[in-house]
């Protein structure tokens, strides 16, 4: 379709483009809805009674000049109206009228907009003079001056096929969001989002891609570069971290996600496993290399919920909230990205325990617990008795003791003490494979140790292990070591004196459980950094790598 003026032609969409601003002021009382005194009521009523009537008089005026005036005078004469008019110079007026009443109210909306976009912190706060008001009805006045000032600069372009298209991919975008804004939130139904004028969400939806699909026919690129600012916008007030009061949909959206996301997981399997990790560290800042190490072994692709037990009568159960935003406000400067969780309990142990019972929601729940070493031997019962009860609840027990004065060394060097795929050997395989692909551990390298009682085995034993790595696909090397009578720890110092991380299964908890932990603590003592593991049962990790 194209419309036609004198001799030149243009297409219908570059017409429209300059005509839309001129009918943009049905929307001037959203604009002013701070100075209304029944904004909900009026806002409706008086928007559809504006787009009403100038349905009607747009629609009549056609008819009416088709009816008084040939095709050829009205394209050639665009004033065609004054002459049909019975007072010609009305016409003038009318149009005079009509500008000045769109100009201002445009001069008295933005200037407010200014104003609440300053008060709210959106605006840099070297603009925040514009939230200032003045007199008794708080008006905008350096608001409206920068206005003025902003659209006197505007009509010194002299050309209005120019401004109008800009001006009309800005509303046309204003509407976009508008109409995105109240279509998400009226799906969420959030609770917040109680609208006294009701339209179904569908058609706040069909309305952004009218505006959408507008914008694009106007003109592609300018709607690109439009898309390109809001969405430099919405970065920009992302890394802000901007705090307000009245907040908005993502909230909403995350929480049906999480929810439908909630009822689709079911039980974990070999081609999904992840480490879900919660972590027994108290206070961070005394435990720092337990974070430091579950967040080497998640990188941001697993959950981490750091958690801390609280003596019951240290503190009351209402300042636990307070306590776990310090410590995530603390994780949160550090760069690590976890849940917290604080409890009160009348030891850590119950604390501890009650968390392995009870945290998570669905099958959402930690399947690794990741400890710190006791050293103390009174302590060393009640221990054990934990680690027990978190292998009975079918969940991974992974226990750190650094070397504090070597700490993670070079991040260069791995060695995994390996008795196959089965048990703890898969885990720990998996655990080392996690790690290689942190940015930290990225240039490790990962060590297979095992121990063959004579040198006939070991031929036999190198060459099925080097199958098991290719097969894994893995980039381990193996090294398989003759005893030749002499003890497993000796062998172990002497092997791995010189790593930066020591992986060590350990056995099911059962009788005497308490003594060989103790015997294990005591002939691993001034090893590198070391971890013991203990495989949950009824699961195969060895079938989590070679899935991969």
């Amino acid at each position: 379709m194209w419309a036609d003026s004198g001799q030149s032609s243009e297409p219908f969409w570059t017409v429209f483009a300059v005509f839309f601003p001129a009918v943009t002021g049905i929307m001037a009382g959203v604009s002013m809805s701070g100075d209304l005194r029944e904004p909900s009521r009026s806002i409706p009523t008086g928007t559809l009674a504006a787009v009403g009537t100038g349905y009607v008089i747009y629609m009549i005026l056609p008819i009416v000049m088709a009816m008084r005036a040939d095709a050829s005078t009205l394209i050639e004469n665009p004033l065609i109206m004054k002459e049909m008019a019975f007072w010609g110079p009305a016409i003038l007026f009318g149009v005079w009228g009509a500008t000045l009443s769109s100009a201002i109210g445009s001069i008295l909306g933005a200037p407010r907009v200014l104003q609440a976009l300053a008060r709210d912190g959106v605006l840099p706060g070297r603009l925040s003079v514009l939230g200032n008001g003045s007199g008794p009805n708080d008006e905008p006045r350096i608001g409206t001056a920068v206005t003025l000032g902003i659209a006197t600069a505007t009509v010194c372009i002299g050309d209005l096929n120019i401004i109008a298209p800009v001006l009309t991919m800005f509303f046309l975008t204003t509407y976009l969001v508008l109409n995105v804004s109240a279509g998400i939130e009226g799906f969420l139904q959030s609770p917040s989002f109680r609208p006294t004028f009701k339209v179904h969400w569908s058609l706040s939806m069909l309305g952004a891609l009218g505006c959408l699909a507008v914008m694009f026919l106007i003109n592609a690129v300018a709607t690109v570069i439009a898309a390109v600012i809001v969405l430099a916008i919405f970065i920009w007030l992302q890394r802000r971290e901007l705090e307000t009061t009245w907040g908005d949909a993502r909230r909403g959206i995350w929480m049906a996600l999480v929810r439908e996301g909630i009822f689709q997981i079911g039980e974990e399997d070999t081609k999904n496993w992840r480490p879900h990790i919660l972590v027994l560290s108290g206070i961070p800042k005394k435990r720092w290399p337990l974070i430091q190490f579950a967040d080497d072994l998640t990188h941001n692709r697993g959950m981490i919920t750091v958690c801390s037990v609280l003596p019951s009568s240290s503190r009351d159960v209402s300042q636990q909230s307070d306590m776990q935003d310090t410590i995530r406000e603390y994780l949160e400067k550090r760069g690590v990205q976890v849940l917290v969780r604080v409890v009160t309990a009348t030891d850590f142990f119950d604390g501890a325990k009650l968390l392995v019972e009870t945290y998570g929601i669905g099958p959402l729940t930690p399947n690794t617990v990741v400890l710190g070493d006791s050293q103390e031997p009174s302590r060393s019962d009640r221990y054990c008795q934990l680690v027990a009860h978190i292998h009975k609840a079918k969940k991974n027990v992974v226990i750190l003791r650094e070397n504090s004065e070597r700490g993670f060394g070079q991040y260069r060097r791995i060695d995994v003490w390996w008795g196959g795929l089965q048990n703890n050997g898969g885990l720990m395989l998996l655990l080392a494979y996690l790690l290689r692909t942190d940015m930290d551990w990225r240039n490790a390298e990962v060590h297979l140790k095992l121990v063959v009682p004579e040198e006939s085995a070991a031929q036999a034993t190198q060459a099925n292990v080097d199958s098991v790595i290719q097969n894994l696909r893995i980039g381990a090397s193996s090294q398989v070591l003759v005893s030749q009578g002499r003890p497993f720890y000796d062998i172990l110092h002497e092997s791995s004196q010189d790593a930066d991380l020591i992986f060590l299964g350990i056995r099911t908890p059962g009788e005497n459980f308490t003594e060989y932990y103790q015997d294990l603590q005591s002939k691993t003592v001034g090893l590198p950094s070391t971890v013991f593991v203990l495989a949950a049962p009824g699961f195969s990790y060895g079938e989590v790598l070679s899935d991969r």
